[in-house]
């Protein structure tokens, strides 16, 4: 049986390691690449190089399963097929790096952690606010005429107005999921007394 263990602790390193020689866990990881590539396809445009992709909720349950190493190889493979089958513009190693530290970020608060509201709320205002706005707008600065705080700006609004709907979409999508991960063995188990909801701390 999984046990929750801290991300500074050896044990949780170590049993990260694991997932790279586990079948089922890179067999999982290959089916969250494969959704995250088709539910990329599907976006809402609001502006130049601006998007809302609904991906992140296939990848935080991803790395909530198979921890930090796995998920930076499913964040690479990721963006790169995404890349090959829906071109869009040159490809860009900027955005391969953002994929992969989002993902890091999901398996450093979820992967042997305690579900909580909490926890998917700061890894989420992390990767919006240092992957997606900072690191994105220097990304589309590079890459496109304007400068950096006109994207920033822009991808500061998008990002912020989002979080609160984007936590409450993971929250609910982890209520659903839960259950069936600690059947698999999948996510440490909850006591008994929080089986019914995803506990705010």
């Amino acid at each position: 049986m999984l046990t929750t263990c801290s991300s500074f602790s050896p044990e949780y390193w170590r049993s990260g390691l694991r997932e790279l020689k586990n079948l089922r866990r890179l067999i999982f990881a290959a089916l969250v690449i494969a959704l995250g590539i088709v539910i990329s396809s599907f976006f809402i445009p609001v502006g130049e190089n601006l998007r809302i992709y609904f991906k992140f909720l296939v990848y935080c349950v991803g790395s909530a399963v198979y921890g930090p190493f796995v998920s930076l190889l499913v964040g690479a493979a990721g963006d790169t097929l995404g890349f090959l089958i829906h071109p869009s513009g040159a490809y860009f190693p900027g955005y391969l790096l953002s994929e992969m530290l989002g993902c890091l970020i999901y398996a450093l608060f979820l992967y042997r952690k305690r579900i909580t509201v909490l926890r998917l709320f700061l890894a989420k205002l992390i990767i919006n606010v240092f992957v997606n706005i900072i690191l994105g707008s220097v990304w589309s600065a590079v890459l496109y005429s304007k400068g950096f705080y006109y994207y920033f700006a822009k991808s500061a609004v998008k990002n912020l107005l989002l979080l609160p709907i984007e936590v409450i979409a993971m929250t609910a999508l982890f209520a659903l999921l839960i259950p069936q991960l600690e059947r698999l063995n999948a996510i440490p188990r909850r006591p008994e007394g929080q089986k019914r909801v995803i506990p705010l701390f």
